[in-house]
């Protein structure tokens, strides 16, 4: 059985209608990526899965258990973890204290989600940065420690949007290593992302959207090659 099983999503804004009846699954200890042009519907289903949206149909279930329509709260503790496009960190607070925040969704006291915060600082390389602000991180700290507060909440599917965005090529390398390693850990992933290099070297599988729509899906090099990939990426030749 998937751990992570997405039925006939659909959500409009307006009369813009964002998803439209997307499915697809994820199972235990997957790295799943979802790419897709920008405005394809990517981080509209990721805002759906983890409780900011709220589906208008479909269903969303976790383990054999419907959590359509949960608040992002009670999705992250069911374990539906997220990180964000652009980092969203408390900036006056330390980066210790910003992944205490979510380690309290767990522990019991505060000294408790202090260490949980301590041990997730140095699985993500950031132990040296723990006491300082979040404000006087560069961009590719801070991806690092949004990642960090995503995972104090113990996700079991922890989607990673667009982490690789802005890094360099060392960077991107790191990265890399740093999601093998969260998934080795028996966290599965859905790994979205533009920067197609390591999508390719991370994901056994790729949905891709466009438009809303889910219009591929399969191994890497199947899905790029894929005639409906090559337009939504590129347009129709000489439009």
């Amino acid at each position: 059985m998937a751990l992570l099983e997405l039925t006939g999503l659909s959500k409009s804004f307006g009369g813009v209608r964002a998803l439209r009846e997307v499915s697809f699954s994820v199972d235990e200890g997957e790295i799943v990526g979802l790419i897709g042009p920008n405005g394809s519907g990517k981080t509209t289903l990721v805002n759906t899965v983890t409780g900011m949206e709220r589906p208008d149909a479909g269903r969303v279930r976790l383990g054999g258990r419907d959590v359509t329509g949960l608040p992002a709260p009670s999705a992250a503790r069911a374990g539906l973890a997220r990180t964000f496009q652009s980092p969203r960190p408390f900036l006056h607070m330390t980066a210790l204290e910003n992944v205490a925040v979510g380690a309290l969704l767990h522990a019991p006291r505060v000294a408790d989600a202090l260490r949980a915060a301590e041990e997730v600082l140095a699985l993500v390389g950031l132990a040296g940065s723990s006491g300082l602000p979040a404000s006087a991180l560069p961009s590719e700290r801070r991806k690092r420690l949004d990642l960090a507060r995503a995972l104090a909440l113990r996700p079991r599917v922890l989607f990673l949007d667009e982490v690789m965005a802005g890094l360099n090529p060392s960077e991107q390398a790191d990265g890399v290593a740093l999601v093998r390693r969260l998934n080795a850990l028996g966290i599965a992933i859905v790994y979205i992302e533009h920067v197609m290099k390591t999508v390719v070297t991370l994901c056994p599988r790729v949905v891709v959207l466009d438009h809303g729509e889910r219009v591929a899906e399969g191994p890497p090099a199947e899905v790029l090659a894929d005639p409906r990939v090559v337009e939504a990426y590129l347009g129709t030749a000489g439009a």
